[in-house]
């Protein structure tokens, strides 16, 4: 009969101290997701503050004053703008017609198994 009850004892130890350890891991967890949530709400206040800073850095009054201030800009005039049709011919000197096409060059080089998408291959390209 002692030895039965030597046993209960021991398992009722073995028992008392795994409950133990469990609850001491558990404490630990709880308290590093404490800090981890302290950690995440200050971060949250510091984006805040850095998000408010921004606004007030780039606020267009502000800019307004520094540009006035530092900035030899002088007012725009509604007379500066001209229409389309006025403005001077291209000159043909910066394309020619007859060269051939660079970036059709470079697709034409490519590996062909490489290239992905939804567009088929035109019919007369290789």
């Amino acid at each position: 009969m002692r030895f039965i009850h030597l046993l209960v004892i021991c398992a009722l130890v073995i028992g008392v101290s795994y409950v133990y350890r469990i609850k001491m891991e558990s404490t630990a967890r709880t308290e590093r997701v404490q800090r981890l949530h302290a950690d995440v709400r200050k971060q949250r206040e510091a984006i805040a503050a850095l998000r408010a800073e921004w606004a007030r850095l780039d606020s267009p009054r502000r800019l307004q004053g520094l540009a006035e201030r530092h900035l030899k800009l002088k007012p725009l005039d509604a007379r500066q703008y001209d229409q389309l049709k006025n403005l001077p011919e291209r000159s043909p000197t910066l394309i020619n017609p007859n060269a051939p096409d660079p970036i059709g060059a470079m697709i034409d080089t490519t590996d062909q198994e490489i290239l992905t998408g939804s567009i088929p291959k035109p019919e007369g390209r290789q």
